[in-house]
């Protein structure tokens, strides 16, 4: 077999890799097998990394007893709830493509034959993924699982209710001593979030598209279950070198249709639009993936509720058969024609699949509901695309009208909260918080959870450019909104008591603003200065692309 890997005997690119990996205790039959990345985002910064290092241990073991080489690749290791300390919340998102430039760095700077990529927090699975796209080379994904969480005076407590919770204190409507016994309760060992949020919305993400192995995803972080899917993924990615099957055999439109349908059926995090756009991006697939849900809002059923869009937990989903089980109910909406890893079509894959627990993931013709809760709006207050988030169950008005109260950090519109300026019937407009405006995408959600606090929960409506939570926000909150306020967008033009008109039932946001005000005060707007910096985030916000393109990086 003729691998990109090996090189002509008596070169100086074979005796040089040869004395290196010899070095290393390979041997020379070593050197002729297949030689296989296994990315590994280990830190010890955040929970959720905390046990890579022995995922990619067992990986490169079953790589070697399949007739393979596993070498190990490290990336950057992001946490939401820890690396948004700086940089104004920046890290998180740009750290996603630093992902992808490292592994591009490590693969294919040595020319490896394919992946093994395991996958944890948020932003590794979209970067991954990202990466393959990229890079061409055989991969798989592996979902490395979700943490345990515990109990809070006899409720389920995790980490997305610490973080709901802090908004409380913030506003002195919860004590500090109630918080700090949450915070030491909400998370029991390692893994992602443990709610549907960005981490297992991804990863089921994944084996829909045909990136991970069937019945791998979700998955409790160091169960048995995971270990069977590392090890799987360790025996297959040898057979996918020799068989000669890429990601771009497997990522292609009726793939990112299927992820966008599970997408919708389980109410998953709106992080994934803008993650599946810059996945589409990186492996040339022609594919808009903002039209895409809307294209299908209406058209998939809600088939479940995990927490915290409803009263399931993740694993009660796993439990009844996990995304397996999602994608066997969607059968008949799919592309069941799509190439997966596993060298067999979606529908080849699902023939078998039984759901352990139908009131747990529903049938299609017995959905928990028919309404979209991931939902595109437009408008002239968003000309390109905004994101509202819904729960399973929504019952609150989906419509608002009233008077903007701009701000144009975090900071400044949590001091504004507590000043007493932000009332009912206003809409709170966060700007300067896209891609380019953080830069990095800042994290909105703060603001969301103090209004909450503060209990205007549904008496205020947030427009933001910002990202969101990918598990839970209050009211009604359009995010991501673009054209961003940085990029010019009418966002940047919005002053205190423009009236602004939210209807989400028929997917607008607008500005109700004549228009030649509106143009006046285009004509004063300043142009964002050019960044003056030398790191990450100045090289970032120089070269993103708006949301619409998956804000992945091009010069």
């Amino acid at each position: 077999m003729e691998l990109r890997s090996n090189f002509e005997k008596g070169t100086s690119r074979w005796a040089t890799r040869r004395a290196q990996w010899r070095a290393l205790g390979l041997s020379d039959e070593d050197l002729e097998k297949p030689k296989i990345a296994v990315v590994n985002s280990s830190s010890d910064l955040a929970i959720c990394y905390s046990h890579l290092d022995g995922v990619a241990a067992r990986v490169k073991e079953t790589i070697r007893a399949a007739g393979g080489v596993g070498f190990e690749v490290r990336t950057t290791a992001p946490s939401d709830f820890i690396h948004s300390a700086g940089g104004r919340g920046g890290y998180i998102l740009s750290s996603r493509d630093l992902i992808v430039n490292d592994i591009e760095a490590g693969v294919e700077g040595a020319l490896l034959d394919g992946m093994v990529c395991l996958a944890s927090c948020d932003k590794t699975a979209p970067a991954q993924l990202m990466a393959a796209g990229r890079l061409n080379i055989p991969t798989i994904v592996v979902a490395c699982g979700y943490q345990p969480c515990g109990t809070f005076r006899g409720e389920h407590c995790d980490i997305e209710d610490v973080f709901l919770a802090a908004g409380h204190v913030a506003q002195g409507t919860l004590g500090v001593d109630e918080l700090t016994e949450m915070s030491e309760n909400a998370v029991l060992g390692p893994g992602v979030c443990a709610g549907m949020g960005t981490a297992n919305s991804m990863h089921i993400v994944c084996e829909a598209l045909g990136m991970a192995l069937p019945g791998s995803t979700p998955v409790a972080a160091n169960s048995q279950s995971m270990w069977d899917s590392a090890e799987q993924a360790g025996r297959r990615i040898v057979e996918m070198v020799r068989e000669g099957l890429k990601p771009r055999d497997v990522l292609t439109p009726g793939a990112f249709a299927n992820a966008v349908t599970a997408v919708l059926s389980i109410s998953g995090s709106i992080n994934c639009v803008k993650h599946l756009q810059a996945v589409a991006a990186e492996a040339e697939s022609d594919v808009d993936v903002y039209w895409l849900f809307e294209r299908y809002a209406d058209e998939v059923p809600l088939l479940a509720a995990v927490r915290p869009n409803g009263p399931h937990s993740i694993e009660q989903f796993e439990a009844a058969g996990g995304a397996a089980a999602l994608l066997k109910q969607l059968e008949g909406l799919l592309h069941k024609e799509t190439m997966t890893v596993t060298g067999r079509t979606t529908g080849e894959n699902l023939a078998d699949v039984e759901v352990a627990d139908p009131e747990i993931i529903r049938p299609a013709d017995r959905p928990l509901g028919s309404r979209p809760t991931v939902v595109v709006v437009r408008g002239s207050l968003a000309p390109s695309t905004g994101i509202v988030k819904l729960a399973v169950a929504e019952e609150r008005k989906l419509t608002f009208d009233g008077k903007a109260i701009v701000y144009d950090s975090p900071e400044d519109a949590m001091a504004g909260l507590r000043a007493g300026e932000i009332r009912e019937g206003h809409v709170l407009v966060l700007r300067g918080q896209g891609p380019k405006g953080s830069p990095g995408m800042g994290m909105a959600s703060r603001p969301v959870f103090a209004l909450d606090g503060a209990g205007l929960t549904g008496k205020v409506a947030v427009v933001t450019d910002g990202q969101l939570s990918g598990l839970v926000n209050k009211g009604i909150v359009v995010g991501e909104v673009s054209p961003e306020a940085a990029d010019g967008g009418p966002l940047a033009l919005v002053e205190n008591g423009d009236w602004i008109a939210i209807d989400v039932a028929a997917r607008t946001v607008d500005l109700v603003v004549p228009g030649e005000i509106l143009a006046e005060r285009r004509a004063r707007l300043i142009k964002a200065p050019v960044p003056a910096g030398h790191g990450w985030l100045s090289i970032y916000q120089r070269i993103v692309r708006p949301l619409q393109q998956g804000a992945v990086l091009r010069g």
